[in-house]
């Protein structure tokens, strides 16, 4: 579960109604993506995923989000991208990072 090593785990406080504690994992916010010139546009083929993507262009498969994030009308259950959608690849990846350690920290 390493992707989620860095989620942070929130715990319930018992009460009288309520005496067993609880722990979850804290809910992943992701920043906006403004477009920018120097961003790449692909259009997909068979056997592309977001995953191996991110890997190609940011060499870290875990930054696929950014992809998913940065283009809305894919499908959010899914790291297969539609054959043929063009797809943005955001090119300011320090800010993006930045921006996501600010909204989850």
């Amino acid at each position: 579960m390493e992707r989620y090593d860095n989620i942070p785990i929130i715990q319930t406080v018992p009460t009288v109604q309520y005496p067993k504690v609880t722990r979850y994992r804290a809910s992943v916010r992701y920043p906006d993506i403004p477009l920018s010139e120097e961003d790449v546009f692909l259009y997909t083929m068979r056997g592309d995923r977001l995953d191996n993507l991110a890997y190609q262009f940011y060499n870290d498969p875990s930054l696929w989000w950014i992809l998913s994030t940065s283009n809305p009308d894919l499908p959010n259950d899914s790291l297969y991208p539609t054959i043929g959608f063009q797809l943005r690849i955001p090119s300011n990846i320090n800010q993006i990072l930045a921006d996501y350690e600010q909204l989850n920290n």
